[in-house]
């Protein structure tokens, strides 16, 4: 299959090429080369296939999501989950991370999406959540206390399927009862389970919203800080020191606050979102200026923040961090790609065919992200 791009943005921040044919076949791409003769699909633009690495498979963007979870059985959550890998795809998300849901339902979609059972994005699976006793998430999660014990999760993690491990190092804004800023898990137990999961190659995220959880979450050596709305100095310090992404999320408290007055949502809930967002404006745009590895996630499933609209999060990125439109891209490809650590989220001889067709030029207006012509995973057409 050959794809004709009239400008093509590979996934990095290099300058973007014109007129450029992509060879694909057995859904690698095989060879980049100048355009001529026929092709099999002709686009205006073509990018990388969106990476989100931050999806929450079984929410579906209601007003109070959490109360849904606990109303809806297993079998309801997994039909959920299902339809909400599969609106993914189609709006040009090939790849997810799924940090935290019940029941390992995102570790049996991913296998049967491996295995060709399912269409889907590629997944990359937490399992339950670690937690606190009675932290925020707890009704999805495993409660741990004490270091061993959270080895000991880990394990069981691993045991079910999962790739990855979450942590919540600070409350949030769904849980009824948890304050956004203050630290829950300690330090302690954050290293041991970091060492355990590290041992096994798996990589580790931390929910982090306040600021003493966003330090203790570095400190305790993960791999990445979702939301991590109140950082400040010194967790700047710690980030560059330790290498670890951002995953901003900016969709999920915007969304919130968005649908404030006529949304239904909880009155927690719109407090909380407002005051974190007060936080997020200020701070993460300084993350980026500091040179901080921001990764594209955006908690798809939160209040009206919907699994086909991740489009949103990297027109914020460009909006609210001040990034350029290719910056925002490679932050939605190539970054959240290199963080989940599946394929390498770039268009280049050897990669995955992971691919967006578009009708206008996504470095002068990221709103085109909105409607892909087409996308491709794996060089198969999405909807086909």
């Amino acid at each position: 299959m050959i794809v004709r791009a009239g400008i093509l943005y590979d996934g990095s921040l290099n300058a973007p090429r014109k007129n450029v044919d992509l060879l694909i076949e057995d859904g690698v791409v095989r060879e980049l080369r100048d355009a001529g003769g026929k092709c099999d699909h002709e686009a205006a633009c073509v990018t990388p296939g969106l990476v989100n690495a931050h999806a929450h498979l079984e929410m579906s963007g209601e007003p109070d999501p959490m109360s849904a979870i606990l109303a809806m059985p297993p079998l309801e959550r997994m039909l959920r989950a299902v339809e909400n890998a599969q609106k993914s795809l189609r709006a040009g998300v090939t790849t997810i991370r799924e940090p935290g849901g019940s029941e390992a339902i995102a570790i049996r979609i991913r296998d049967a999406v491996n295995e060709g059972r399912l269409t889907g994005p590629r997944i990359s699976a937490a399992g339950f959540i670690l937690c606190m006793t009675g932290g925020h998430g707890w009704f999805i999660g495993r409660e741990i206390d004490g270091p061993w014990d959270a080895r000991k999760a880990v394990r069981e993690q691993r045991k079910a399927g999962a790739d990855c491990i979450k942590l919540i190092a600070t409350g949030g804004v769904l849980t009824k009862g948890a304050v956004p800023g203050l630290a829950q898990l300690l330090e302690e137990e954050m290293r041991a389970a970091c060492d355990e999961a590290h041992r096994h190659h798996m990589r580790v995220a931390a929910h982090a919203i306040g600021t003493q959880g966003i330090k203790d979450a570095l400190r305790a050596g993960v791999d990445s800080i979702e939301h991590g709305h109140m950082l400040d100095d010194e967790a700047l310090e710690l980030f560059a020191r330790t290498g670890a992404y951002l995953v901003p999320t900016l969709t999920a408290p915007t969304c919130i606050v968005e649908h404030a007055e006529k949304g239904g949502q909880p009155e927690y809930v719109v407090r909380k979102a407002r005051e974190v967002s007060e936080h997020m404006l200020k701070n993460i745009r300084r993350a980026f200026e500091a040179g901080v590895k921001i990764a594209g996630g955006s908690d798809a499933g939160t209040p009206f923040n919907y699994h086909d609209a991740y489009a949103e999060e990297v027109i914020l990125m460009q909006k609210l961090l001040g990034m350029t439109a290719q910056q925002a891209l490679h932050a939605a490809t190539a970054t959240a790609a290199e963080l989940i650590g599946l394929h390498r989220g770039v268009l280049e001889a050897g990669e995955p065919a992971d691919l967006l067709l578009l009708d206008r030029d996504a470095g002068k207006d990221l709103t085109t992200l909105r409607a892909p012509r087409a996308v491709f995973k794996a060089g198969i057409r999405a909807g086909a």
